[in-house]
């Protein structure tokens, strides 16, 4: 219980009762037994579905109640509210529930960590990797999260830039290939910018379809990753290229830069590039500027580092990086790639092999380690 205690699951679970037919003063008190029960019995017998075995248990007191308090009046209003006959309209209550989650009692860091843990189906280690920090850190933080909602309704919606955070989080992830979750952050960022006209839901929305349409050839048949230099580009999805340059170059023309927008206008150069080599390395250095600008991310300035090697040259590129802390993940391996192209493959190898130890994943260890070993093997040669 520790890494998902019930309350966390409040929203999802009373969201449930309330499309079923519960008033929402019935449901709350229902959950509430619900959650009672959950903390009696799940240190004993932890169930492998929380939110169904809650959605269970409090129906189950809802009906209870509802049958001990019953009357004629409620019933005839229950006759009254029954929803016509026909197909039931799909409900998704999934982006309401991030709002719900990102509460403004929460710092905007907190709200994002348990919004990731609690809705967004992400593991402590997924989300400590994504924030830079160690897992037990994490932990604590979401932990701490949970004990400043724990007392509070959730009658309160998050701010979208917190929710914005969540979905771009959960996009990355799913791309990663780590959990199927990109499909997803896609179809609620359309419901967001369905909802709400701001020009940062359109350039993560943008961000996310020019980075989902390169998904088929970033993987070889075998699993092994393919570098953007060396992808197929004609596996590449244009029509999703074309939507997603489409939002942006709308965005951009409302003049209120944000930081997804920066990303999304990187990420279209590299669509719009024919080739690796016709790739606009110098406007793309220039989106970086701003991306720092807006951000003072570290992983910014990283990617900045590897622009600026492909724009002016590895030297350039290394003299960037060591501006930087070498504790920055994928640090190692951007060094190795800069030295490779400066010619020291020696370096670029041994950088190579450590890199592959640092790996956040399977598929980054086994590229970087090919990698190690093609340099090494042409160092014997």
């Amino acid at each position: 219980m520790d890494e998902l205690l019930p309350r966390s699951l409040t929203p999802s679970v009373l969201a449930v009762l309330v499309r079923r037919g519960a008033d929402f003063a019935a449901a709350e008190d229902a959950v509430q037994d619900a959650l009672v029960e959950a903390v009696r019995v799940w240190p004993q017998e932890a169930p492998r579905d929380p939110k169904g075995w809650l959605v269970t248990v409090a129906w189950r007191r809802f009906l209870d109640a509802t049958r001990a308090d019953a009357s004629r009046r409620r019933r005839e209003d229950r006759f009254d509210e029954e929803p016509a006959p026909g197909p039931a309209p799909a409900v998704d209550d999934t982006l309401q529930l991030y709002f719900l989650c990102a509460h403004p009692s929460l710092t905007p860091s907190s709200a994002v960590a348990l919004t990731l843990r609690a809705v967004g189906g992400l593991t402590t280690r997924q989300i400590a990797r994504a924030y830079l920090v160690p897992e037990a850190t994490m932990a604590q933080r979401i932990s701490r999260a949970k004990r400043t909602v724990s007392g509070v309704r959730f009658d309160r919606a998050g701010d979208v830039s917190t929710v914005l955070r969540v979905l771009y989080l959960v996009f990355n992830e799913g791309y990663s290939g780590d959990v199927d979750l990109a499909a997803e952050a896609i179809r609620l960022t359309r419901q967001l910018a369905a909802a709400i006209d701001h020009p940062e839901v359109a350039g993560l929305l943008a961000l996310m379809l020019l980075h989902h349409a390169r998904r088929v050839s970033r993987t070889a048949p075998d699993g092994s990753l393919v570098p953007l230099a060396e992808q197929d580009r004609g596996l590449w999805d244009t029509g999703m290229i074309a939507e997603g340059v489409g939002i942006l170059q709308s965005a951009l023309a409302r003049d209120r830069l944000g930081e997804f927008q920066a990303q999304a206008a990187v990420a279209a150069l590299h669509a719009d590039a024919p080739t690796a080599g016709e790739t606009d390395w110098v406007q793309i250095v220039e989106w970086y500027d701003e991306l720092a600008g807006l951000t003072d991310s570290p992983v910014v300035r990283l990617n900045r580092a590897v622009a600026v090697g492909e724009a002016d040259g590895p030297r350039a590129g290394l003299a960037e990086l060591a501006a930087l802390s070498d504790a920055l993940p994928r640090h190692t391996a951007v060094a190795a790639y800069l030295h490779e192209r400066d010619g020291d493959l020696p370096t670029a190898a041994r950088l190579y092999a450590e890199a592959a130890h640092k790996a956040p994943t399977l598929a980054e260890r086994d590229h970087l380690t090919r990698q190690a070993a093609r340099l090494n093997a042409g160092l014997r040669r």
